[in-house]
C-alpha cells in the first residue's frame, strides 16, 4: 500500500520510519521545496492503518504547498504524522518524541515543524531538544507558543471577510456561527466570535468540553451527529477534516462554510457541491494559515503583536481577493485559491 500511495504522490520525499519501541510509524512528508524549506506541523493520531497515517501526511503536506504560497513566505509545505497504536503518555510520550526529533534534524533543516493535532507546544520544547527546526515552543523557552491562538484569530477575520461577502456586513453581532470541535483552535474562535456578539452554537464528541464552554460564553450545545444539518450562518468546522461531501453537503443549513480544519472537502468536486447549493466556501488552507505566521513573525521575524494581528487581518484580506476573483471567472473559490498559489509557486 506504502508502494501505491508514493508512486502516486506529487510531492519531493516522503521519510518513513517504524519506531519500534513504541510501535509508532513516523511520516515526514515534503512536498515542496520550491519556495523555502519545507513547514509543517507534526501531528499524533491513530489511524486504521499505518497507510492512513502516510495517506493523511501526503494530503496535508500538499495543502501546505498551497497555504505557504499564498501567504507569500519563503517556505514550502510539508507535513509529519505520528501514526502510535495509541496515543502514549509520560515517559513512553517524551522517549517517542526525542527520536522523532532525531529524525526531523536528520533532514538538516529540509523540514521544520511544530505542533498539529494531538501535539503541543509541551511536545514542541522535547522535540527540540535533539533538534532546532522547530516552531512554537513555549514562551518559556523561546518560542511563540500556542498556533491555536493565531489559527483562530485569522479565522475570525476570514469569518468576517465570508460575512461581507454573502451578506454585504461584516458585523458579526447576532450572526449564527457553528462552531464544530472546541479544542485549541475552536475555543479561541468561540471566544473571538463571542467579543463580537456572534450567537454561538458548539458541538464537539467531547460532550463535557463544549458543555463548559457553552456554559462560560452564552451558547448553546448540539450534538455532533445533527452539526451538519443545524440551520445557521457560518458553519466552522474546527476538527477533523472531510467533513463535507456529496451526502452531507447536501444536508447542511448554511450560507457560508469558513473554519479551521485542514481538507474539508472529501474531493475536489465538493467545492463545486458548495457553490451549486449557495454556499460561500472559504479554502482551508486560506483561513487557517493564522498559526503559521504566528510561528514565523514571531520567532523568525521579530513581529511586535500589532504587527502580527495586521498580518493576521491580511487573511481576510485574501479571503476577499478569492471571492472576487472566483465571482468574476464563474468558478469555484477553490479553484480561485489554487490558481493563486499555482501562479506564486510558478513565479518562484
Amino acid at each position: 500500500m506504502f508502494e501505491d500511495l508514493l508512486r502516486e504522490w506529487d510531492g519531493e520525499e516522503a521519510v518513513v520510519r517504524f519506531d519500534r519501541p513504541s510501535g509508532a510509524w513516523m511520516f515526514i512528508c515534503i512536498h515542496s521545496t520550491r519556495l523555502g524549506p519545507a513547514g509543517g506541523g507534526t501531528r499524533m493520531r491513530v489511524y486504521p492503518s499505518p497507510s492512513d497515517g502516510l495517506h493523511d501526511g501526503m494530503r496535508l503536506a500538499a495543502g501546505m504547498t498551497r497555504k505557504m504560497a499564498v501567504l507569500g513566505v519563503p517556505f514550502g509545505g510539508g507535513k509529519a504524522v505520528l501514526a502510535v497504536p495509541e496515543l502514549p503518555n509520560g515517559e513512553a510520550r517524551r522517549a517517542l518524541l526525542l527520536r522523532y526529533g532525531d529524525l526531523v534534524s536528520s533532514l538538516g533543516g529540509t523540514f521544520r515543524t511544530a505542533a498539529d493535532m494531538n501535539t503541543t507546544a509541551a511536545d514542541v520544547d522535547v522535540i527540540g531538544e535533539r533538534s532546532r527546526y522547530v516552531y512554537g515552543r513555549s514562551a518559556e523557552h523561546g518560542g511563540g507558543g500556542d498556533s491555536g491562538v493565531g489559527t483562530a484569530r485569522g479565522v475570525f477575520h476570514g469569518i468576517r471577510a465570508s460575512l461581507l461577502n454573502a451578506y454585504r456586513s461584516d458585523d458579526l453581532a447576532g450572526r449564527s456561527v457553528l462552531v464544530q470541535g472546541v479544542g485549541s483552535v475552536g475555543g479561541h474562535l468561540a471566544r473571538n466570535l463571542a467579543e463580537e456578539g456572534a450567537e454561538l452554537i458548539l458541538t464537539d464528541v467531547a460532550d463535557e468540553r463544549a458543555a463548559e464552554l457553552a456554559a462560560e460564553l452564552g451558547a448553546r450545545v448540539v450534538a455532533p451527529e445533527r452539526a451538519l444539518e443545524t440551520e445557521c450562518d457560518v458553519y466552522a468546522p474546527c476538527a477533523v477534516g472531510g467533513t463535507l461531501d456529496r451526502e452531507t453537503i447536501p444536508q447542511l443549513r448554511c450560507r457560508i462554510v469558513a473554519g479551521s480544519a485542514n481538507n474539508q472537502l472529501a474531493e475536489a468536486e465538493d467545492a463545486e457541491r458548495l457553490r451549486a447549493a449557495g454556499i460561500l466556501y472559504a479554502p482551508d488552507y486560506v483561513i487557517n494559515a493564522g498559526g503559521v505566521l504566528q510561528l514565523m513573525g514571531i520567532e523568525d521575524l521579530g513581529w511586535d503583536a500589532a504587527t502580527l494581528e495586521e498580518n493576521l487581518a491580511g487573511i481576510g484580506t485574501t479571503l476577499g481577493e478569492i471571492y472576487a476573483a472566483a465571482a468574476a471567472e464563474g468558478i469555484t473559490t477553490a479553484e480561485a485559491a489554487e490558481r493563486l498559489a499555482a501562479a506564486r509557486l510558478s513565479a518562484a
